[in-house]
């Protein structure tokens, strides 16, 4: 893809150029857009182009290429404006946007929609406007009172948005009113175009140039201050921060003037010092990101790690990819952090993948310590305008080093030399809605193969594809199998709360196993980490007279209660519903809460130890942005003493003082029906037990169960990955399912229920003619079979890994072409998911 602008021919007037432009949509191809004269020497690939698409839509588009070929089927709308210089997106994204495009399924506009950030597509905004052509003091018909005032705001205003011209009125909605005015052609709608992001500026000071380099005139101004005081203790201050020697005429650096209110100096005063030409006021462009001047840390390794660093690098002359196995506490972080300083030393650049925005928060202060500003980070807790500049910073250099989630891999890196996928095996990585349902460590391995850059794939529960993939050479392998300084791993128990129950031992849903270690937790200022993988207080309410179970009218699931909203809530549709105090089936109040679920366990907790100071991490109490951070940063300080949390505190965090573990609820994760659900669970369990003892004291580990005769869970209690392997190897070529075949999961949507069921059945019957019926399970409807108001109906296909998969990707797009031929199935939604568990 060239990167040189085209110059136009000034002998070749007639010639027509054209571009097409991804635009961020669902839709299957490129458009051609008409190229004007003005812009032909500004147009170039990955630049940023302002287009209409359709009737009044005014979208960002991208341009893919630049050529002469006319559309056939379509007149070409010119390009309106050119958004950019230089480009900001690269020929190597462009092409892993191409290749997640074909592999995904999705087309190039989704694939754009999502690497862009929101900061840089441009938005419209709805406006009205006065008709130019008509005088509505000369208008003969009737006018609402409304519609009068409404006429008298815009004539003393250029343009109002909706939600102004309903402010002018005083009610919620102006929307009947404007209607109406433009069907009597007093008023026009308009789209007026908004640049998302915005430069962060702060106003600054300096002295005048009259006063730079005239020391005898700087004397004569302090002579003429002496009767204003504080104007004279202002310019003493300006000199104190920015010395007079260092004053070139006509520079620019000057002082932040928020600077000068903070340290109590008349704020008025200095208004007349500017007023008076003693300074000059300027704005300046300034980064977001603070400058970090700490002294920077060195990370020195132990043998054993310095061994496995060595290893890493041996590994990558046969191999771009190696997988390192490190036990939890092992110290891979450290291996990364030396990987990292030789790949910027050799000029390349770095990625660095994490599943959660829960991990960065403790690793970038690790990291930052490091590498100072030279690091960036980016994930979706950032605003708009900060992940812009995170862009905007690799295109200039000014980042070399990013660390982020799974969205940073669409970043404009021009000279990548290392990924590093930390936490490689973790569900995370995969995104699920919208599309592009695609999976960061796949993508991360296929660009690298783009950069020519090496990978390290890190875990200490890696994937069975992984692990496979190794074992089979395709990737390189590093085992680290002791923790950092010979840390002892931590000590695993089963606690059999069936058995507990029977006895009446535990207290509600506590063994009293682990109630005596959180004690003991305590009474040795020790700190406790309790993991449950289920939010809110409790699964659902029921009735115990009538059994009736709240559920959510737009989807086919039970209402989850939270108790400090004293509400219940469908986490997959959003809606909330007060808890009935009173039966809505039978009326009884004998209404009761049934499972467990974070809220519930901090609840429990704070009854049992009402001394303890207890806090819990989900997705309810992490939403603003530095909710994680405060909380980490709390529980390193000590504040904590017990730390609730689903998933998110299960993996990545080192805390010196966590000695304990408990495992809430393992059963559920074991038996839910999916086949990967012994790999998830060991992955879980294996990892939250990895919080404790990270130092010179052996961590235990409670796991709560009812199935304690689990295989299982003593592999997860003896840390043996190689017999849960086998056993999973086993039993997944037995019954057909990856690494022995490839899967794709197409999902049927509609709100008419019987129309879902027969596009699935149609497609399905497709679908098996040309594969096999063997190959295509279904259809068949989930065990969650509506959300949102939408039926679904699954169709799973299980392709041997001998076959090509691109093959099988063709026959999807005939069949759905095929199914598609009947009218009344278009209306229904079809889902493709590529590699989808």
């Amino acid at each position: 893809m060239s990167s040189t602008p085209l110059i136009w021919d000034q002998e070749s007037e007639e010639e027509v150029w054209y571009a097409d432009v991804a635009l961020p949509l669902r839709i299957p191809e490129l458009y051609t857009y008409r190229v004007p004269k003005e812009f032909i020497a500004l147009v170039q690939p990955g630049i940023r182009v302002v287009v209409e698409f359709g009737r009044q839509r005014v979208i960002t588009g991208l341009i893919n290429e630049i050529h002469q070929r006319k559309p056939e089927v379509y007149s070409t709308k010119p390009i309106l404006d050119v958004l950019d210089a230089e480009p900001i997106v690269t020929a190597v994204q462009v092409a892993m946007m191409k290749w997640m495009s074909n592999y995904y399924l999705c087309t190039f506009g989704e694939i754009v929609n999502a690497a862009l950030p929101s900061g840089l597509k441009l938005s419209s905004e709805s406006k009205i406007q006065l008709h130019p052509e008509n005088d509505w003091n000369h208008y003969s018909g009737a006018l609402d009172d409304m519609e009068i005032i409404l006429l008298n705001a815009l004539a003393k205003n250029d343009a109002l948005t909706y939600s102004e011209a309903a402010e002018a009125i005083q009610l919620k909605s102006a929307f009947k009113y404007i209607k109406s005015l433009v069907q009597k052609e007093l008023i026009l709608i308009f789209e007026e175009l908004k640049e998302k992001y915005r430069p962060k500026k702060i106003m600054k000071i300096r002295l005048h140039d009259d006063l730079i380099g005239d020391e005898s005139a700087l004397k004569q101004l302090f002579q003429s201050l002496e009767k204003n005081p504080k104007q004279a203790d202002i310019l003493l201050y300006y000199l104190s921060e920015y010395p007079y020697a260092q004053h070139g005429k006509g520079e620019l650096e000057g002082i932040d003037k928020s600077s000068i209110t903070k340290s109590g100096l008349s704020s008025s005063s200095l208004k007349t010092l500017i007023k008076n030409e003693v300074f000059i006021a300027f704005e300046e462009v300034v980064s977001r990101f603070e400058k970090d001047t700490k002294e920077r840390k060195t990370i020195e390794l132990s043998i054993k790690q310095e061994a496995a660093k060595d290893e890493i690098l041996n590994q990558f002359q046969q191999h771009s990819t190696v997988l390192l196995h490190g036990v939890t506490g092992s110290g891979k972080t450290e291996i990364y952090i030396r990987l990292i300083e030789e790949a910027l030393a050799h000029g390349d650049q770095v990625l660095y993948l994490l599943p959660e925005i829960a991990l960065t928060a403790q690793i970038v202060n690790r990291l930052k310590a490091v590498f100072g500003d030279r690091m960036g980070v980016y994930h979706s807790k950032f605003s708009d305008n900060e992940r812009v500049e995170v862009w905007q910073g690799i295109l200039t250099d000014r980042f070399d080093f990013i660390i982020g989630v799974r969205s940073a891999i669409f970043l404009p890196f021009s000279h990548l030399g290392l990924i590093i996928v930390d936490e490689e095996h973790e569900t995370s990585y995969k995104q699920f809605d919208p599309a592009p349902r695609y999976h960061a460590r796949d993508v991360a391995l296929y660009l690298a193969q783009l950069h020519h850059a090496k990978t390290v794939l890190g875990s200490a529960t890696p994937a069975i594809e992984s692990f496979t993939h190794a074992k089979e050479g395709k990737y390189g392998y590093v085992a680290l199998n002791h923790r950092y300084h010979d840390a002892l791993l931590p000590e695993i128990f089963l606690a059999d709360l069936k058995e507990e129950k029977k006895k009446k031992t535990a207290v509600g849903e506590f063994s009293s196993q682990l109630i005596q270690h959180l004690q003991q937790v305590l009474d040795r200022k020790e700190q406790a980490i309790v993991f449950q993988n289920r939010r809110g207080f409790s699964n659902y309410l029921t009735c115990e007279d009538c059994g009736y179970i709240p559920a959510c009218n737009r989807c086919a699931v039970s209402l989850t209660y939270h108790q400090y909203k004293n509400q219940l809530n469908c986490h997959y549709c959003g809606h909330k519903e007060a808890v009935p105090v009173i039966c809505p089936a039978c009326g009884s109040t004998q209404i009761h809460t049934v499972g467990i679920g974070t809220e519930k366990i901090e609840e429990d907790l704070k009854l049992i130890f009402p001394t303890a100071r207890i806090q819990r991490m989900d997705l309810e109490t992490t939403r603003s942005k530095y909710a994680y951070q405060n909380i980490i940063n709390d529980f390193e300080k000590s504040n904590i003493d017990f730390l609730v949390g689903t998933q998110m505190v299960s993996k990545g965090l080192d805390f010196d003082k966590v000695s304990l573990v408990g495992v809430f609820d393992v059963d559920r994760m074991m038996h839910f029906p999916d086949f990967r659900s012994h790999e998830r669970t060991f992955q879980m369990v294996t990892q939250v037990s990895g919080r404790a003892g990270r130092r010179a004291d052996q961590g235990k580990v409670i796991v709560q169960t009812r199935s304690i005769e689990q295989k299982l869970l003593h592999w997860i209690q003896q840390n043996d990955y190689t017999d849960f392997y086998n056993n999973e190897m086993q039993e997944r070529e037995k019954y057909g399912y990856p690494p022995f075949t490839r899967m794709i999961h197409i999902l049927c949507r509609d709100r008419d229920k019987k129309l879902t069921q027969k596009a699935a059945v149609k497609l399905a019957n497709i679908l098996k003619s040309d594969l096999g019926e063997s190959r295509v399970l279904g259809p068949q409807e989930p065990l969650i079979n509506k959300i949102r108001d939408k039926y679904l109906v699954d169709i799973h296909l299980k392709v041997e890994k001998k076959y090509s998969i691109s093959a099988v990707k063709d026959m999807i797009k005939k069949a759905l072409h095929e199914m598609l031929e009947d009218k009344l199935l278009k209306k229904v939604e079809i889902v493709l998911n590529v590699d989808p568990y």
